[in-house]
């Protein structure tokens, strides 16, 4: 991987640079976007680079990918290459856009360090960064060969035949072709992009879950209006598709991805979630159903109450339709007026999850952060907990 000389340079040199990696993932998305202002039409969250999660994630993700370089000269991360390569494919990214990317990325790093990037240190960090694109770009184009989607045109018009709403602030929108030719094969837990044009002229994408089985010939995705609150911006897309989209209308959609995809053992599952977390674990459920599944199965969900708690009929419905699921819900108010409730913050230490249970983890940072030592506690193997994030992987970047 990556040679012996380059290695003793970036150890010697991740401190100072890790250090600097806010700064110069900030100088580097400002300097390219004032040159190729195209970037910011569909390519970047830009509610992400006002908050600077977008910055904070890209920093993290080339820190730990060099720390993983150097603790295992042998071996390549593929973990997390597989989850950033399958956001890449969602957006359709491409090769020649990485040499974009470094071109400006190197540049910040030399205006940020000025001398103490020697040639040898710039070459050793090109190194650590053409391993890890030329490892996304080879994932990618897997994926696109998959998926039969070509990446310089990677979008396809479905039209709404069914808008539901779930909560004050939820709807489900059930989409089917406009083409009218068969939908792309999926997996239980993949998302999909969602491409709008928003009232500036530009594009704006999104990835949102299949909240329903992948085997149907409808597709199913359940989104929350992202308010706006302080040093915040509000959702662009999801205010766009709860205050305009209806039946009858067309959104602009990609193939499925995703890699937090549901497995096929018969091991217990645990699908467990917070909030608009839920989606993906309705999707799995569904399909489940659908497979007439005997597998042990529960279902854990928190939210502000059972008014806030989006899916929640779906979710009994699903559970019911199992010969060995559960479903255990807490809410922190309200929780008298949903059967069998508790009250309060999720503990899933107080159901004793099986050892070899396989768990599906999707929610908020701070409740995934929270939830996920309660299972390892609880004996659950930290290789059986998979999580989904969307936006910029945070946690990832910074475990």
């Amino acid at each position: 991987m990556l040679s012996p000389e380059s290695a003793a340079v970036v150890r010697a040199t991740l401190p100072v640079v890790g250090n600097a990696l806010d700064e110069i993932t900030a100088r580097f998305y400002g300097t390219m976007f004032d040159e190729h202002p195209e970037l910011l039409d569909g390519l970047f969250n830009r509610g992400n680079q006002a908050t600077g999660e977008q910055r904070r994630a890209l920093a993290g993700s080339i820190a730990a990918f060099a720390q993983a370089l150097l603790a295992h000269p042998d071996a390549r991360p593929d973990a997390m290459l597989s989850r950033i390569a399958h956001k890449h494919a969602a957006l359709g990214i491409t090769e020649d856009q990485y040499t974009i990317v470094h071109k400006y990325l190197f540049g910040a790093i030399a205006d940020v360090l000025g001398d103490a990037v020697t040639p040898e240190v710039a070459a050793a960090w090109d190194e650590v960064y053409w391993l890890m694109a030329g490892a996304l770009i080879a994932m990618e184009a897997r994926l696109y060969d998959q998926a039969r989607v070509d990446p310089r045109d990677p979008w396809r018009r479905w039209t709404v035949v069914e808008r539901r709403e779930e909560t004050a602030d939820v709807a489900s929108f059930l989409l089917r072709p406009a083409d009218g030719e068969p939908v792309p094969p999926a997996r239980a837990g993949q998302y999909v992009s969602i491409r709008v044009r928003l009232s500036d002229g530009l594009h704006q994408t999104r990835q949102y879950s299949l909240s329903n089985a992948p085997g149907e010939n409808l597709r199913r995705i359940t989104v929350k209006r992202v308010p706006g609150g302080e040093g915040t911006p509000e959702g662009a897309v999801s205010n766009r598709l709860h205050g305009t989209v209806r039946a009858g209308e067309e959104l602009v959609l990609s193939a499925p991805f995703g890699d937090v995809v549901l497995d096929d053992a018969d091991t217990p599952l645990l699908l467990v979630s917070a909030g608009i977390g839920c989606t993906p674990m309705v999707g799995m459920l569904e399909h489940l159903a659908a497979e007439g599944s005997a597998r042990p199965v529960r279902v854990l969900h928190a939210d502000r109450s059972p008014a806030d708690h989006a899916l929640r009929s779906d979710t009994r419905r699903l559970v019911g339709e199992l010969p060995d699921a559960e479903a255990h819900f807490w809410y922190e108010r309200d929780a008298d007026e949903e059967p069998g409730a508790r009250s309060g913050l999720m503990d899933p230490a107080v159901l004793a999850p099986p050892a070899d249970a396989h768990v599906y983890l999707c929610g908020s940072l701070p409740f995934m952060r929270a939830v996920r030592p309660r299972l390892l506690d609880a004996g659950v193997a930290a290789r059986n907990i998979r999580y989904e994030v969307f936006g910029p992987d945070l946690w990832l970047a910074h475990e």
